[in-house]
């Protein structure tokens, strides 16, 4: 019976799929991000959470029990060094499988898989919604304080729009005066005119 057999055959021999997986968890801790197949990114998680594993817990034994696995003793050293440090916090999960389509040659469902916690992730984290809560509470006190910057609104200049109609009143004062002029003139000549009509009879 086949019972307790966990993994996928990925349709290679067992000594090849080995192989293939000890070169791609190599491959995955050293560059922490890698495209493959979706089955074999599967299958790695597998495998390369294992080995973060044994970075967390450390010592010498955990060291060569990852060197059998790992090809490059570089890869182990950052395992070690750097990876077990930082997710000393996280209790599982390591890795993030994102699919991305299918590939060209024969339509296989493609995948990303990557580290959780990358440093550039931390830098660009959020802040937790404590600190917003406070901000946003401390926001508004430093709102209401400008209430007294409302002069700008007292600043109506009415006389300034008054005078110009003290100009148009004047102007009509002006043409009153010019027409009540000319009729004085305009009486000595009717005046004339009426005494040549008086001769001329």
């Amino acid at each position: 019976m086949r019972h307790g057999v966990g993994g996928r055959k990925l349709g290679r021999t067992t000594s090849h799929k080995d192989a293939m997986l000890r070169n791609m968890v190599t491959s995955f801790l050293k560059y922490e991000k890698i495209e493959t197949t979706d089955v074999k990114a599967k299958e790695l998680r597998r495998v390369a959470e294992k080995m973060i594993t044994l970075a967390k817990r450390g010592g010498l034994h955990a060291r060569r029990q990852a060197a059998a696995v790992i090809r490059e003793k570089d890869v182990v050293k950052k395992l070690f060094d750097e990876l077990g440090a930082r997710f000393a916090d996280r209790l599982g999960g390591y890795t993030r499988i994102v699919k991305t389509g299918f590939r060209a040659g024969d339509s296989a469902p493609m995948a990303v898989i990557e580290l959780m916690d990358k440093p550039e992730e931390k830098k660009g984290k959020k802040e937790p919604k404590a600190k917003k809560e406070a901000k946003a509470k401390a926001a508004p006190k430093a709102k209401k304080e400008p209430k007294a910057k409302k002069e700008p609104k007292a600043k109506k200049e009415p006389k300034a729009k008054k005078e110009p109609k003290a100009k148009k009143e004047a102007k009509p004062k002006a043409a009153k005066a010019e027409k009540e002029a000319k009729p004085k003139k305009a009486a000595p000549k009717k005046a004339a005119a009426k005494k040549e009509a008086d001769k001329a009879e």
